[in-house]
């Protein structure tokens, strides 16, 4: 079987590395017309950083594993043709903010019809809203050569950070298909990719529809979990409770569970927000408004979170954070991963632009070009600090903390638990700040130092 992925990024690359790393018998051949993200993949400096990926990458490389700019060759020479391009929330027109923008999705299908020049299965990997494939389907049923296709759903469960794990052992592939002969037939193909390695019994089959709606259901659930414990902190903190203590009681609740039940100073990624976003718009346009209210209030919450941390800095440090050195510990929306899409850093540090502070900030991933596109590149105007600009990007924690009013820890890295805040303390001016957004660290340990450290949730 020859296999090819249309789109090199977070989930299509990972994806078919470890496919090919598991399956030496098929060749798979990931393509994009991003030449440098090409060119990285072929490299020794891959473009996304995850743990374990490296290993896998180059045990199959060249072997059966292959990235090309060459789509077309890739589209005819494949037997099964996966689609894992982007689909991020529409800016423009209907559904604007809420739906999905499906354009790269409709491109990928329009082009299979294209130049293919036999029968093919089409497998949607991207995450993609309910009945995509019925579009799918009717692009390519038109294809110039009369040729037939199988659609297929099969959305990805990956968590960043840990996505090699979650590939090796996962526990569950969803995979759904047509309810007629050419459709189960279609889905035991892939049934026998992933039967390489994944016990048949945690391999779930369903209709397309089903397998569409589960992934934005999950990752909506997943979401809500965070942005209840999230509402839960802000009352802890108005009360004196301690948040961490009460998502542990609640945790031992068999019928809630312990997982997802973090304070943080919100979710970030490149899913949570567009995938319940797009439920809101789903619910909206078939007719449940209540229902949509609902899930957007997960994301009223996440939102609330963030700011509500920002306002909290501001606050503390006597109202006023103008020309003052704030440290930013993690760019990244977790650790783990270079990936800072709807990461909650970018905002508050927006926040904290807004009110004219000097930022300096670290991330061990994140590189500086990244970070300074997600702000809009504020440190060409002129600012507060000592050369004149609003934020450093620095390569090390110590420098970033070096007289800072404050340092605000975004990501919860686990190197940022092993510093010496002892000499991080005396290069601060009096009184130093320490705001933990991912409740990582001791606080009483930082108190003792002289911190005046605080949580989220910690009363």
């Amino acid at each position: 079987m020859k296999i090819c992925c249309i789109g090199a990024g977070y989930v299509g690359g990972p994806t078919m590395a470890v496919i090919a790393q598991k399956s030496p018998d098929i060749e798979v051949t990931v393509v994009d017309i991003n030449e440098e993200r090409i060119a990285a993949w072929n490299s020794d400096a891959l473009p996304i950083y995850e743990p374990g990926l490296d290993d896998v990458v180059r045990e199959a490389r060249g072997r059966n594993l292959f990235f090309s700019t060459d789509v077309d060759r890739g589209i005819r020479e494949a037997d099964m043709i996966f689609v894992s391009v982007n689909t991020p929330t529409k800016t423009y027109g209907i559904g604007a903010g809420q739906a999905a923008d499906l354009r790269y999705v409709e491109m990928c299908a329009r082009r299979i019809a294209q130049v293919t020049d036999g029968p093919k299965i089409v497998v949607e990997k991207s995450t993609l809203p309910v009945r995509t494939a019925e579009s799918i389907k009717r692009i390519l049923g038109v294809n110039p050569n009369g040729h037939h296709f199988q659609v297929l759903s099969n959305p990805e469960f990956l968590a960043e950070g840990t996505a090699i794990e979650d590939l090796n052992d996962p526990d569950r592939v969803l995979i759904g298909g047509e309810e007629t002969d050419e459709g189960r037939a279609a889905v035991n193909k892939l049934v026998e990719v992933y039967a390489n390695w994944v016990p048949r019994e945690s391999i779930i089959t369903t209709n397309l529809w089903s397998s569409e709606l589960s992934k934005l259901t999950a990752n909506a659930f997943l979401a809500q979990r965070i942005s209840s414990i999230n509402a839960i902190s802000a009352l802890c903190e108005a009360t004196g409770a301690n948040v961490d203590e009460v998502a542990s009681s609640i945790g031992r609740d068999q019928r809630i569970g312990p997982k997802f039940l973090k304070a943080s100073v919100g979710f970030g990624g490149s899913c949570f927000q567009k995938d319940i976003l797009n439920l809101v718009y789903l619910c909206r346009h078939f007719g449940l408004p209540e229902v949509a209210d609902y899930w957007e209030q997960v994301v009223s919450m996440n939102d609330y979170q963030k700011k509500r941390f920002a306002e909290n800095v501001v606050k503390k440090l006597f109202n006023t954070v103008s020309g003052k050195k704030i440290a930013i510990f993690g760019y990244a929306f977790k650790k783990d991963t270079n990936d800072t899409r709807e990461s909650a850093a970018i905002y508050i540090c927006r926040d904290l632009l807004e009110e004219r502070a000097v930022l300096s900030i670290y991330d061990p991933k994140v590189a500086a070009d990244d970070i300074r596109h997600t702000l809009g590149h504020p440190d060409e105007e002129q600012g507060d600090g000592p050369d004149g600009k609003r934020i450093e990007i620095v390569s090390d924690p110590y420098a970033a903390a070096k007289d800072a009013h404050a340092i605000l820890v975004l990501t919860e890295w686990d190197a940022f638990k092993e510093l010496d805040y002892e000499r991080i303390y005396r290069d601060m001016p009096k009184p130093a700040f320490l705001f933990d957004g991912r409740n990582i660290l001791d606080l009483d340990d930082l108190r003792k130092i002289g911190f005046e450290a605080s949580g989220i949730g910690h009363g």
